[in-house]
């Protein structure tokens, strides 16, 4: 392309770049120069400026967009129609030379001669309507500034109103909230200037207020439905109120219009009882072998408001079944300060030789401690520690096997006889060949397991039925594993044993009974015996394992070990439970043997329906979901009725206060709603009934029956 053509063919792009640019702020400009003046009617001249600024920048972005867009092809179509002697072949200018055909080349060359003598204005028409349309635009934002109220306008009706609001309203000037805590506590008195506040339990809460616009009275109204009567004091109004629980509360004028909905919270701290931990003995029982001269203890007790004292409760039993004697008494200690005042360590060593212990007795052992809480101290007394001096090995059941009742059933024994099986097989080893030897040891693995299984019932792992179930299950599972092994068992060994020969005689109760029927055996286990039967729980598993892999060699030290702890289960024959007094009705004597029924109530009419108390905050749940009229004073008598130091509770009651001021508030109501959901309580599982079945499953039943006719 020559210079000539090139230059030409720049001047008319540049010419059509500043029509368009024209033509973009014609139509712009009236509508944002319409759109500052109303900014800065309504808003003022900061408003405006801000405004302004931001629709100038973005109508020269607009503009300088629209003016460089290169277009080319809608140049060409323009000089296409205003010169004939291009012959609609303009478009061949914009395209590269290497892109065109030749005959295409040889027709750009003619464009190119003939260019230099066209002389056409190729600059786009004014659009007229457009231009027009922004006109109009901008004279209705005139208009609509010319006639909307100005900011000094609103600024003067505000201030106006809320003169004449503030003039009629009676408004809070000042508060302040005086907090004594009680004198046992030894924290100091303090004020505060917020009507939240979190206090001591059982502090005395001093209000002092002051308002504009004087009421004929006010009242703090709690939760529960108490008010504190505010008297004149001066200037202000003054009430006080000790308070035990946390509280929401609201402050209510007569004779003035009301301050607000807004509920006030005072949380409780309450005094917790003091704790206690136990230093030394390391467990709660321990044994006494005769030579030990003291029993040496030490506590930790902490309380948060101090502690008053601390006694060590001692309890001696002696002799045993219904002769057991027991001689109590007190030993006041003194506390070693660890940290301040709230942390006090005890030391003692009990003198054994001033007990007088024989064979048999026990010494229980408790720490009583007392914190300073007025009127009603909290007490806490640490966990029982024995020390037991066991009794020798009683003979008097010497051939009763079968008829006296121990503490424990009488297949607690069995475990001697898997020991003497276990040293029996491995005595016969040499004679036995490798299935035979597996086969007993498996068998012996098998009893091992019903043992465990039925110790384990006093744990509470499985209960008896699945007990039978999972030995029937270890049979099955003993015999897929050995197979032929078993058989050969079956025909070397004495006769199959029946379940209620598995070890003695006591073997029967256990097959035939239920052992929580024993009461001693199933509830009056304390922790030392526990952790003891569960350590032979662990030796019989070892010993199970071994005994399954045909080693018996193994197994026998756990099986020992298993026996051992057995034996002290079954030494474990006292449990100490601490005396509490029994209350009867005292008898009308005159009655007595008299036969004379008048007056008296019927027992059976004395009982009452049980009433759920969570069902009107059920109810209320469902009420605000589904749009109905809730019962708001069900549910917050529902409420007070629970612990209201629970921050939960009080969080509910004043979302249900709120909701309750405010019907049309669906924010409140979803808030009030979500905050009962954690409230209510679990539904009972329930079976659902059978639907009958749609056209596909109906379909799906008869195929099935169908398959099994055909397999029949």
């Amino acid at each position: 392309m020559s210079a000539a053509v090139a230059s030409k063919l720049a001047q008319w792009r540049r010419a059509v770049r500043r029509r368009r640019a024209l033509i973009a702020c014609a139509c712009a400009l009236p509508p944002v120069l319409g759109v500052i003046a109303l900014a800065a009617r309504a808003g003022g001249w900061r408003v405006a400026l801000g405004v302004s600024l931001v629709a100038f920048v973005a109508a020269a972005f607009a503009a300088w967009r629209f003016a460089t867009r290169d277009d080319g092809a809608a140049l060409a179509r323009r000089l296409d129609a205003l010169s004939p002697t291009l012959e609609d072949s303009a478009a061949l200018l914009w395209r590269e030379p290497g892109a065109l055909t030749p005959l295409q080349q040889l027709q750009r060359e003619r464009l190119e001669s003939r260019l230099t003598n066209v002389d056409v204005d190729v600059r786009p028409p004014w659009p007229h309507r457009a231009i027009l349309a922004s006109t109009v635009t901008a004279l209705a934002l005139f208009v609509l500034a010319a006639t909307w109220p100005s900011v000094r306008e609103h600024v003067d009706a505000r201030q106006a109103k809320n003169a004449a609001t503030d003039k009629a309203a009676t408004r809070l000037v000042s508060a302040q909230l005086a907090i004594t805590p009680p004198a046992y506590t030894g924290l100091p008195p303090r004020s505060d200037t917020a009507l939240d506040a979190k206090v001591p339990q059982d502090s005395t809460l001093a209000w002092r207020l002051r308002f504009d616009a004087e009421p004929q009275a006010a009242h703090l109204a709690f939760h529960d439905g108490s008010r504190v009567d505010l008297h004149r004091d001066g200037a202000g109004w003054m009430g006080e109120r000790t308070l035990a629980a946390s509280s929401l509360y609201r402050i209510e004028l007569d004779g003035a219009q009301p301050l607000g909905d807004d509920l006030h919270r005072i949380d409780v701290v309450a005094d917790r009882a003091p704790a206690i931990r136990v230093v030394a003995p390391d467990k709660t029982l321990s044994a006494y072998d005769g030579a030990q001269k003291t029993w040496p203890l030490e506590f930790e007790a902490d309380d948060d408001y101090g502690i008053a004292k601390a006694e060590l409760s001692i309890t001696h039993a002696q002799g045993d079944g219904e002769n057991v004697k027991f001689d109590e008494r007190m030993i006041a200690l003194d506390g070693e300060v660890l940290d301040g005042t709230r942390r006090l360590h005890y030391r003692h060593a009990l003198d054994l030789g001033a007990l007088s212990l024989v064979k048999g007795d026990e010494v229980v052992v408790r720490l009583v401690v007392t914190d300073n809480r007025v009127p009603k101290p909290n007490v806490t007394r640490s966990p029982s520690l024995i020390l037991r001096w066991p009794a020798d090995a009683s003979k008097d059941s010497s051939g009763l096997d079968g008829i006296a009742q121990k503490t424990m059933p009488a297949y607690f024994r069995s475990q001697r006889q898997i020991i003497i099986d276990t040293e029996a097989l491995l005595a016969d080893k040499p004679t036995l060949d490798d299935a035979k030897f597996l086969a007993r040891s498996d068998a012996i693995g098998v009893d091992q397991k019903i043992l465990r299984l039925r110790y384990g019932q006093f744990l509470g792992e499985e209960s008896e039925g699945h007990a039978e179930a999972a030995v029937e299950a270890g049979r099955a599972d003993a015999d897929s594993q050995v197979g032929a092994l078993a058989a050969a068992h079956e025909a070397t060994e004495e006769p199959a044993k029946e379940g209620a020969k598995f070890g003695d005689a006591g073997n029967i109760e256990a097959e035939y009974g239920h052992v929580h029927d024993i009461a001693e055996a199933s509830t009056l286990l304390d922790a030392a015996t526990r952790t003891t039967l569960k350590s032979a729980l662990d030796e019989m598993w070892q010993a199970e394992l071994n005994l399954r892999q045909g080693k018996p060699d193994l197994a026998l030290p756990f099986e020992h070990r298993a026996l051992d702890l057995i034996k002290q289960v079954q030494q474990s024959t006292r449990i100490y439970l601490a005396r509490v007094g029994l209350e009867l009705p005292v008898p009308d004597e005159k009655r007595r043997l008299s036969g004379d029924r008048k007056d008296l109530a019927d027992r059976a009419g004395t009982l009452v329906a049980s009433e759920d108390a969570s069902a009107p905050l059920e109810h209320l749940w469902r009420t605000l979901g589904n749009g109905g009229a809730p019962d708001w004073n069900a549910a917050a008598q529902a409420l007070r009725s629970r612990d209201a130091s629970a921050p939960d509770v009080l969080d509910v009651l004043a979302a249900l206060d709120k909701a309750r001021r405010d019907p049309a508030c669906v924010e409140c109501r979803e808030r009030l709603r979500d905050k009962l959901w954690p409230l209510l309580p679990t539904p009972a599982a329930r079976v659902e009934p059978h639907t009958k079945p749609d056209a596909p499953g109906a379909a799906y039943l008869d195929a099935v029956q169908s398959a099994q006719g055909d397999a029949r």
